[in-house]
């Protein structure tokens, strides 16, 4: 029901007329409007005069002739003043500045203060080299050197008159923030240049959005373009897209539609991820039918779906046992022409694998081989999966033997789908050997591998198997299900077993891994 309400909004959404882009009154207060910045300090420093002059003088002379022998050796008078004085005069130069900034790091690091780092600093993003002078940043950030980075923005805004500079300087340092993943340093550096009047370019700030996203700071991210539009900071394509994402992560798909539309209503064209994104918003919350009319929609547009377009809603069908549907836009890429990859296989061959059709998983193996693409060890895992299912397990064990000679390593899903095998031919000492085996070799079993085990245990009244199963999902931490231990429980109290089940319990308490609803108590006085 909830579905429906969605799509007849959404469709709604997109059919009726376009209305002008609105601008919230609350987008820049009055306060913000009148807010003047503040004025850029102008710091200047003392003429060199003397001993200092006449190094200075030498040092530019055979810095011009690229005399770099003679230059070495006067490495041993350089000074904090002098470097700075030399760099000042070279600053037009912004090959030799930057020449001359190593050179002295080699030579005589200490003569590089902070301040002498803000003037090469300021030389190369008013010459545009933003990867040097991200380099530089990145190395003096990651050394420790500057206590706060605060001390690292003055000594760049004290200098910045100085060097005549761009404000391309404090974007970098922005940037450069971010791309650490240093997100307070970037939030106090952005309150710091709006400050004095400067904002960063929106591919800095798309920087700090895509850092913050990788995370899965949402909250954040949705915050900070809040505060990049009330900044006046023009959004592109790129961070429509990120805001599109956010809202799809967040489960809020009517916003992420919003966007869309805001995208359109200021004249940029979305672009296959634009319509990818809200694509996969909608398959990941079942809404497929939302997911199919935005393709349509995306197509009418002029954008042309792509392989992950479909990818995406093949496996939202799949993943909804809609093998058929699937299927039929598998047909679709063929006649468009959008190849089909190996994700496009391995989620048809795991769906009907799924469905306990290995037949079909395995006639998507050859197509996928004919078309040639690599099989991986997903794909693998899938037809293994699917032949368990139906208890082929000899045909299981021959896929295995073939990862060998393919160099494909078995992972815990390999394991997990041979010991689901075992199970459904009633065989758990074959299954807990297997087991055995995927813990000698490195993998991880997860709960259901175990339940799956110990019910197959039960199933078969081998009470004692269950119980080593039981001891190993202890030992990883793993609380058994309510079910199993009620009966392995009522089972080992009937066989005259308490003081074996007491211990046992007492360990799963101990442990806090007692599943919900199960009365110690209870159970052991029911025998009395």
């Amino acid at each position: 029901m909830n579905n429906l309400k969605h799509f007849r909004k959404f469709s709604t959404f997109l059919d009726s007329p376009k209305p002008p882009l609105q601008i919230p009154v609350n987008l820049v207060t009055s306060k913000q409007r009148n807010l003047a910045p503040i004025p850029l300090p102008h710091r200047t420093i003392s003429d060199p005069k003397g001993q200092d002059l006449d190094f200075i003088n030498v040092a530019h002379s055979h810095l011009i002739h690229s005399d770099w022998s003679k230059l070495d050796s006067l490495s041993t008078g350089l000074t904090t003043f002098r470097v700075k004085h030399i760099l000042l005069k070279i600053q037009k130069d912004y090959v030799l500045s930057l020449e001359f900034f190593k050179w002295v790091e080699v030579k005589n690091p200490n003569s590089n203060t902070l301040e002498n780092h803000s003037i090469v600093l300021h030389v190369l993003t008013k010459n545009k080299k933003f990867k040097s002078a991200e380099l530089i940043l990145r190395k003096l950030l990651e050394s420790g050197s500057v206590d706060f980075p605060a001390k690292l923005f003055e000594a760049i805004l004290l200098s910045y008159r100085m060097c005549d500079s761009s404000p391309r300087v404090f974007d970098s340092l922005f940037k450069c923030h971010a791309h650490l993943k240093k997100f307070r340093n970037a939030s106090d550096t952005f309150c710091s240049m709006k400050q004095y009047g400067f904002v960063p370019n929106v591919e800095s700030c798309n920087a700090f959005m895509s850092s913050l996203l990788k995370l899965n700071r949402i909250d954040v991210a949705l915050g900070f373009y809040k505060e990049m539009r009330r900044s006046r900071i023009s959004p592109n394509v790129y961070t429509f897209n990120m805001v599109m994402s956010a809202f799809c992560k967040s489960g809020n798909l009517e916003k992420a539609v919003e966007v869309l539309r805001e995208m359109e209503n200021i004249s940029l064209k979305p672009t296959v991820v634009s319509y990818n994104t809200l694509i996969a918003g909608h398959c990941n919350r079942g809404l497929l039918s939302v997911a199919t009319k935005l393709k349509s929609v995306m197509e009418k547009n002029g954008v042309h779906p792509d392989s992950v377009t479909y990818n995406t809603l093949i496996h939202g069908l799949c993943k909804e046992g809609k093998i058929h549907e699937a299927n039929k836009l598998f047909s679709e890429t063929m006649r468009t022409g959008v190849a089909p990859n190996v994700v496009t296989y391995n989620t048809l061959i795991n769906a009907y694998s799924q469905a306990g059709n290995s037949e079909m998983g395995s006639r998507f193996f050859e197509e996928m081989a004919n078309d040639g693409l690599k099989a991986d060890i997903l794909t693998y895992n899938a037809l293994i999966l699917g032949l368990c299912k139906e208890g082929k397990t000899k045909k299981a064990a021959f896929l295995v033997k073939e990862l060998d000679k393919l160099n494909l390593v078995p992972n815990s899903s390999t394991f997990s789908a041979l010991i689901s095998g075992q199970c459904a031919r009633k065989n758990p000492d074959r299954a807990f050997q297997l087991y055995k085996s995927m813990v000698r070799g490195g993998c991880h079993p997860n709960k259901p591998t175990l339940t799956l085990l110990a019910s197959t245990f039960i199933k078969n009244e081998d009470y004692d198997g269950a119980m080593g199963v039981l001891k190993e999902m202890l030992e990883r931490s793993i609380a058994p299900d309510l079910d199993m231990l009620t009966e392995i429980s009522s089972t080992f109290l009937r066989c005259g077993r308490e003081g074996t089940i007491i211990k046992l319990l007492q360990e799963i308490e101990a442990r806090r891994l007692m599943p919900e609803g199960f009365d110690k108590t209870t159970m052991i006085s029911s025998t009395d």
